[in-house]
């Protein structure tokens, strides 16, 4: 996709877990994995990426996750799932820290709304089932969808709900808008 194609945008507070998530996990493949990125990619990058700036999520957010994906998990979109798990605990450290004090699933689940807007202001999220072990969530609107952001997402979940103190926590994606289906359903369940 090309820079003038790019239709959405995300916080950069959401893309700064990636690059957190590389550093950590590969440090010294970090810069070969910034030099394996597109132009404009490796731009915001190599830039200071600033929490409260939207930035357009093919070059700041698919691409980079995407390359983690080939260069560490031999393409494998499980990738994008642990890299948004670590985001859960990456998020702990930063603006939301507040809602892990919190300390309850349904806390979180009743404001994901408001936190995916956050993230990604086209985009909207619904719950459409909320349980005491359980819930269903829908992304219902982003223009965009690439399937390694729906794999993202789901780690973010699980991380999430682990930092929680939730046990046995899965998390099934079971539509898919990049599949063409009309949402992005999230299957979560825990003990």
């Amino acid at each position: 996709m090309k820079d003038s194609e790019s239709r959405m945008h995300v916080m950069g507070n959401s893309i700064l877990a990636v690059p957190a998530f590389v550093r950590a996990h590969y440090p010294d493949q970090y810069e070969d994995w910034v030099d394996s990125l597109s132009p404009a990619a490796r731009e915001i990058q190599k830039g200071i990426i600033l929490a409260n700036k939207l930035y357009p999520l093919y070059e700041a957010m698919v691409e980079p996750t995407s390359k983690v994906c080939e260069m560490f998990f031999n393409g494998d979109e499980r990738g994008a799932w642990q890299s948004g798990k670590f985001s859960a605990d990456f998020a702990l450290k930063g603006i939301y820290r507040l809602f892990y004090k919190i300390g309850k699933p349904q806390f979180i689940i009743e404001r994901a709304s408001r936190v995916f807007s956050d993230y990604y202001p086209e985009g909207e999220l619904r719950v459409s089932e909320s349980g005491s072990n359980g819930c269903v969530v829908h992304i219902v609107k982003f223009p965009e969808p690439y399937r390694v952001l729906e794999y993202d997402m789901a780690g973010w979940m699980e991380g999430t709900l682990e930092l929680l103190g939730c046990q046995d926590v899965t998390i099934t994606i079971t539509q898919s808008l990049a599949k063409g289906d009309p949402v992005t359903e999230f299957v979560a369940t825990w003990a």
